[in-house]
């Protein structure tokens, strides 16, 4: 029995999370064993060049030493206690040290219980119920947060995943992504990735956030900024230090785990305070601040500053270079966007702006002979089109080099498969 027909028995679909399964490509997950730097490992003894790095999780690459001593050495004195600890008041500090505008930030375990809890203190402080989305935008498994649909301010949203009752998302508004939405004073906020990253790579246009900072305000609503996967990813203050625009709330997450269960929302203090035990919103959780957590956390970004985001995205940069390159030899009309650290990938023509953009490419089935002749080839991208691709300081020229010829060889594929469909 294989390892995975073992975990299918005790795990529904094999698998602890969806997006770790094959469903999207076909086949079977690999299973991992190790890693180090750029690479995995699996179980099989196969070494990937892995730019998946835990979903962005991991910036300086797998099992950097000076997290590694970080972690031990934080496990030597105890993995909980259920009491305060200096290093969740140093992370915290950290942060709002890092993240322009972010005057006090809460500790959590999961991007997911980021987002539920920063809509919360947002309702909360505001006395208002209505939430303003955007299509494509993930922002946690929360069941008023599940909502995809819509096609306006007065569509009805309906849930997207089972057990997850209409009633939970009839306060959440859908809208169209780089769309600036006009709004009233019933709602409580208004959250959305500024940089896109559960859509493919979707950056946003020009006066997009600038538009809903400015509707934001008129209404008297809440920007939230979900940074779980931008934070301290893109750049030392994140997106918003990168574009300059500063809402009233983020969510963090990823990065400043250094690869432990770690997040974090924050924001103004005033609407912070709104927090018990200061304020009437209730949020609390017994793992919040773990001390192993914050301590990997605190050693990453130690290591982070303006020279290391600098080499990050000259990789990046290199990495699309080389993907584009690569798609058109082989006559693929392919889009690649970057920002920053980040990379996406369409397997189709631009531009891609919003959800519907980003279906219409991720759906014309070339993606997964595509990830599997990359799987093949020693390269490890994500088992789904609506992915980013995560460049960490591990990569260098050898592991773009490597990806990138790889890459040529698979685009061979994908314009064979367009020919063959053509005909």
């Amino acid at each position: 029995m294989t390892l995975f027909e073992r975990a299918e028995r005790v795990i529904p679909g094999g698998v602890n999370s969806p997006v770790r399964a094959f469903r999207s490509v076909g086949g079977q997950p690999f299973f991992a064993a190790r890693g180090q730097g750029a690479y995995l490992w699996d179980e099989e003894g196969r070494r990937y060049v892995d730019w998946v790095q835990s979903y962005g999780a991991t910036i300086l690459g797998h099992a950097d030493p000076a997290v590694v001593e970080a972690v031990a050495r934080a496990a030597a004195d105890g993995t909980t206690y259920g009491a305060p600890t200096r290093r969740e008041v140093e992370l915290a500090e950290a942060i709002c040290a890092r993240v322009a505008g972010c005057e006090m930030v809460r500790l959590v375990s999961s991007g997911t219980e980021a987002g539920m809890s920063v809509i919360r203190t947002a309702r909360g402080a505001t006395g208002r119920s209505r939430i303003v989305k955007f299509a494509g935008c993930y922002h946690g498994h929360s069941d008023g947060l599940l909502a995809a649909a819509g096609t306006g301010m007065a569509a009805l949203v309906l849930p997207d995943s089972a057990g997850v009752p209409a009633g939970a998302v009839a306060d959440t508004v859908v809208v169209p992504y780089n769309v600036v939405p006009e709004l009233d004073d019933g709602v409580a906020a208004v959250i959305v990735e500024p940089v896109a990253a559960n859509m493919g790579l979707v950056p946003p246009v020009p006066g997009f956030l600038e538009g809903l900072r400015s509707e934001c305000d008129r209404v008297g609503a809440l920007l939230i900024f979900d940074e779980v996967i931008t934070g301290f990813r893109v750049g030392p203050g994140g997106a918003s230090g990168l574009l300059g625009i500063t809402p009233d709330l983020w969510c963090f997450g990823k990065v400043i785990g250094g690869g432990l269960p770690l997040a974090a929302f924050g924001g103004r203090r005033d609407v912070m305070e709104a927090l018990a035990p200061l304020g009437p919103v209730y949020q609390a959780g017994t793992l919040s601040g773990n001390p192993i957590a914050t301590a990997a956390g605190l050693a990453v970004l130690d290591l982070l500053d303006a020279g290391t985001y600098e080499a990050i995205a000259g990789t990046a940069g290199a990495l699309a270079a080389g993907l584009e390159g690569a798609l058109a030899e082989a006559g693929v009309e392919a889009t690649v966007p970057r920002f920053a650290t980040l990379v996406g990938l369409f397997l189709g023509p631009g531009p891609v702006t919003d959800y519907d953009t980003a279906r219409a490419v991720a759906g014309n089935g070339l993606y997964p002979g595509f990830f599997h002749d990359l799987l093949d080839a020693g390269v490890s991208v994500a088992p789904g089109a609506y992915e980013a691709i995560f460049a960490g300081l591990a990569h260098g020229p050898a592991e773009v080099d490597l990806t990138v010829r790889a890459a040529a060889r698979a685009a061979q594929g994908v314009s064979a498969a367009m020919a063959a469909t053509a005909r």
